[in-house]
């Protein structure tokens, strides 16, 4: 044999060498998962999510047999993106219930079944928005939420229903200091009965999501401004994501809000002002979770483009009831030289701290406001408009 005819003859049996490697590697992740229905793409996927799993692997495994072939699809798309704290903890009968009631929902409305695969996936069969703790709600909250949108024609009015409705039913409200901690889970935030906007947001994401509307948990690590950061909710509506803020409903339906002009101001390329939307399927973006930035399996999308645009600058009005003390709402009145030029009504403590009344006024100009404490009660303060951006002006009924 020639030297060169040898060197050939090596050449392919290394080759083969590889590839038979390739295929026992391979054909062990499916060993490992020992499922035949699911496809070999499928499998091969979940080799390195059952690695991290550990001994809860066993779990993961049991899920995906106790499925059906459709719904199993459904769950390696959750195992494949799912952070290493639930691989090793969440189990068989939580994550079967999860996928169960998900694609019960999915099934019980036109407008639920027109949902893309994709979007169902990534904002719907999720049980988790963030970082909160896993609490056992999909079959809960269907059974309290689905009758509420019976009735409802498209994925916006089934959520307009629920944000308007559930938080009766629920008995929770915002508090900024009464709520135990920001990132509730649903349940942390129905025992305290108290939430911030982050768990005000995980819990309607929840409800949407029990029914089969996609929802999403999305905010700003700080405004532009510099005034705090928020956190709310988008909703698919069919076409586009839409913005609504969560126990904040509003008549005029999806995409109104009282942050709508702080939002418009974000800065897509500074990531302290930057508006995020989480998401389950892994992005090369993390979302920043401001009560706890070393978090990193938290994922999102920088969707601040669709927020930004030219709004005038705004008067932002606060009334107290003293220096250091609670917030009052009062419907109040701005003159100027004896003709009334804005009105609306201010916020207590019962709204988000950022929720605050927005006039249009205009700089270096002496108004007067004009505030009805009760029926027969009014009070009044002269002040001048700076003309700072986003100027805030707070108002003592004790001064």
């Amino acid at each position: 044999m020639t030297y060169s005819l040898c060197k050939l003859v090596m050449k392919f049996i290394w080759i083969f060498f590889i590839i038979c490697s390739c295929s026992v590697n391979l054909s062990f992740g499916i060993e490992i998962i020992g499922d035949k229905k699911l496809s070999f793409k499928q499998s091969a996927a979940l080799v390195e999510p059952f690695k991290r799993a550990g001994a809860n692997s066993e779990e993961l495994r049991s899920a995906i047999k106790r499925l059906s072939t459709e719904r199993a699809e459904g769950l390696v798309f959750l195992i494949q993106h799912m952070p290493e704290r639930d691989l090793k903890t969440l189990s068989s009968d939580y994550l079967v219930e999860n996928i169960n009631y998900a694609y019960k929902a999915r099934s019980e409305s036109d407008w639920a079944k027109s949902v893309p695969k994709e979007i169902f996936f990534n904002d719907v069969l999720p049980y988790a928005s963030i970082n909160e703790r896993r609490d056992r709600w999909r079959k809960d909250f269907h059974a309290r939420f689905s009758p509420l949108v019976k009735e409802a024609k498209t994925l916006e009015e089934a959520a307009q229903v629920l944000n308007k409705e559930i938080w009766k039913m629920i008995n929770v409200r915002y508090h900024a200091s009464k709520r135990p901690k920001p990132d509730q889970s649903p349940y942390e935030s129905i025992d305290a009965g108290f939430a911030s906007c982050t768990g005000l947001s995980v819990l309607l994401i929840d409800a949407c999501r029990s029914v089969g509307v996609p929802s999403r948990f999305v905010g700003t690590p700080m405004w532009a401004n510099k005034r705090g950061n928020h956190s709310w909710v988008e909703v698919w509506d069919g076409n586009f994501w839409q913005f609504t803020g969560a126990c904040e409903y509003s008549a005029a339906g999806l995409g109104n809000a009282w942050f709508k002009g702080s939002a418009s101001n974000a800065v897509k390329a500074d990531p302290k002002h930057a508006i995020y939307a989480a998401s389950w399927k892994r992005t090369k973006t993390n979302f920043p979770l401001i009560w706890d930035l070393g978090i990193d399996y938290v994922f999102a999308e920088n969707v601040t483009d669709n927020y930004t645009g030219n709004v005038g600058n705004r008067v932002f009005i606060q009334l107290f009831d003293k220096p250091g003390g609670e917030r009052v709402a009062a419907d109040v009145e701005v003159w100027m030289s004896g003709s009334k030029v804005a009105s609306g009504r201010t916020r207590d403590s019962t709204n988000d701290t950022n929720d605050m009344l927005g006039l249009s006024l205009k700089k270096g100009m002496n108004y007067e406001l004009k505030a009805s404490i009760k029926k027969d009660k009014h009070w009044t303060k002269l002040f001048i408009v700076k003309g700072e951006r986003d100027e805030e002006i707070q108002f003592f009924l004790s001064e």
